[in-house]
């Protein structure tokens, strides 16, 4: 009886890795054929040690922001994204900054125009918010209580996201 239960619970946990490989080589092949990588990324894991050290821009729109978001982030938006603003509110172009959305897709887009506006030092969340999410980590809504919501800007993106609530209009 032991041995059957250590036999499933080795299978779970083969099938758990393989699963969770398998989505972060079809995040990577969505990211290459998205984005140029002209913004470094970082990881998630990498972020969660220095979070309190960088200032998270959320390039997603404030609907998306409302639902969930990082910890300190500040709500840039995507189309609504306004350069001169975000200079305003960050003066200090050298200042380590980090942005994400739901993928790391209209995150590096925002983090190109902070570059070329003469930021030196911008990072793009890999996986942005959904990759957050997906390893357990904390993400709090618009009264900045943690929420198990996130927004995934619409059904088709929703599949990326593997834990939380699907949130999407």
């Amino acid at each position: 009886m032991q041995n059957k239960k250590m036999k499933k619970l080795a299978l779970f946990i083969c099938i758990s890795i393989s699963v969770s490989g398998f989505s972060q080589k079809k995040l990577d092949k969505l990211l290459k054929r998205q984005n140029t990588e002209s913004t470094p990324y970082i990881s998630v894991d990498a972020l969660k040690n220095i979070q309190n050290n960088v200032i998270l821009l959320d390039a997603r729109e404030e609907r998306e922001f409302k639902i969930s978001h990082l910890k300190d982030a500040i709500c840039v938006g995507y189309d609504s994204f306004n350069l001169k603003k975000t200079e305003v509110k960050l003066p200090n172009k050298e200042a380590k900054i980090v942005v994400y959305c739901s993928l790391g897709i209209r995150s590096e887009d925002v983090a190109e125009k902070l570059k070329k506006a003469g930021y030196t030092n911008v990072l793009n969340l890999y996986g942005g918010i959904f990759e957050w999410k997906n390893n357990d980590l904390e993400v709090l809504n618009s009264k900045e209580k943690p929420t198990d919501s996130v927004h995934t800007f619409s059904k088709v993106w929703s599949k990326w996201l593997q834990k939380g609530i699907k949130v999407y209009d």
